[in-house]
């Protein structure tokens, strides 16, 4: 009889935000917990022409505990400056004449396989789709739970075979000042850029999104593909990425060219280190009120015996 061993980062259903809490900011559960078991996909066969969904997943890992909210619940709680600055504005106005499929996304840099791919090509080349439920902290001391779909950013990394001299990863994410307001002005050095060291990108835990809940990702949740580090603050996950570079020494991040006494170039989750504006030594539960308890922040986002290690020597209070 097979037995299945839950990882030591599994999240149970139970831990998943609700998608109605997710993408409709109502009625959202205070969560605890880690991560979720990754899953792997019988076939590949099936991806649908959105962003690359099978039609057929194992059933040991399927989130049936999760209720999935229609799509006319779209979530309203999102950053993605590209968009602008509020919370809102990037579900009204991603969704104004906005294509995201077909869509490419170019492999570089220091590796010796480069490439472009379709997305749905790119999933099918690493061997199709899996879900995970991970916990999001933002810097901005908020928290949610997320079931995501996708496949382990070290898959890609495997594929691209990178060169001894590459050191990081840099991510781009897309350029449309003509359909996208924000890009059109110079508060912000565009387009949107984000890094990880090789050693970051090839842990189990990093991840690239091609949707929630089972369904394609939406525009304002960075369709149709993005990343995810769940042991660090949310900025670090670039949306709509159009480009991964590998390459040879520290990239420039949007954030950290902006506002580097702000935003570390690492921004691992650490409640031992404040934002200059405010704590982090506790989060708000989106969902659970303006005035709703906070709970404690977990080093690592509670993935720290899982990352600690690529830190080791590293004096986190200085290189945040």
């Amino acid at each position: 009889m097979y037995i299945h061993k839950k990882p030591s980062w599994y999240l149970p259903d139970s831990g998943v935000t609700p998608q109605a809490a997710y993408l409709g900011r109502r009625k959202f559960l205070r969560t605890l917990g880690m991560g979720a078991a990754a899953t792997a996909f019988t076939r590949v066969p099936g991806i649908s022409a959105t962003a690359g969904f099978p039609d057929t997943l194992n059933p040991s890992f399927k989130l049936s505990a999760v209720k999935l909210t229609p799509y006319d619940l779209i979530t309203t709680y999102n950053n993605f400056y590209e968009w602008g600055l509020s919370k809102d504005e990037p579900s009204k106005l991603s969704n104004q004449g906005w294509k995201t499929d077909p869509w490419t996304i170019e492999i570089g840099g220091l590796c010796a396989n480069p490439a472009k791919f379709a997305v749905n090509d790119l999933i099918k080349a690493v061997g199709g789709i899996e879900q995970r439920n991970y916990r999001h902290r933002c810097v901005e001391a908020w928290s949610m739970v997320v079931p995501w779909d996708g496949f382990p950013l070290a898959k890609l990394v495997t594929l691209s075979s990178p060169k001894p001299e590459a050191k990081y990863v840099q991510f781009t994410s897309f350029l449309d000042p003509k359909i996208c307001p924000a890009q059109r002005s110079n508060d912000f050095a565009w387009p949107f850029t984000e890094g990880l060291m090789l050693d970051e990108a090839m842990n189990e835990l990093a991840f690239l999104a091609t949707g929630i809940y089972g369904k394609p990702l939406l525009n304002q949740n960075g369709a149709p593909i993005r990343l995810v580090v769940p042991w660090k603050y949310g900025f670090k996950g670039a949306k709509s990425i159009v480009r991964i570079d590998f390459v040879a020494t520290q990239p420039k991040t949007l954030w950290n060219q902006y506002a580097p006494d702000e935003y570390g170039f690492l921004a691992n989750v650490n409640p031992e280190v404040d934002h200059p504006r405010w704590s982090q030594r506790s989060e708000r539960v989106i969902g659970g009120g303006f005035f709703s308890s906070r709970q404690p922040t977990l080093k690592f986002n509670g993935y720290e015996k899982e990352v600690a290690a690529l830190y080791a020597g590293i004096d986190l209070r200085k290189n945040f």
